[in-house]
């Protein structure tokens, strides 16, 4: 085999072997905080009432009463 074709093997399988080793490492932990979708919506005016009870405001219409929807067919 030409030595330019080996050595360009050589780099392939050593790049997969970092990746390899790379792959095992755990992910250091962070905080929930530190996750960038943390707090998108702080600036919402519709929730500043805070979120569970825009939950229940949003679960009290129609579309998610099984009961009344169950009953329409």
């Amino acid at each position: 085999m030409p030595s330019k074709q080996r050595r360009e093997i050589e780099r392939l399988v050593e790049d997969f072997r970092q990746k390899k080793e790379t792959a095992k490492q755990k992910p250091a932990k962070r905080s929930f905080r530190e996750e960038p979708f943390f707090g998108m919506w702080k600036d919402r005016v519709d929730m500043k009432e805070g979120g569970a009870a825009w939950v229940r405001k949003l679960r009290s219409g129609p579309h998610w009463n099984r009961l009344k929807r169950d009953d329409s067919r």
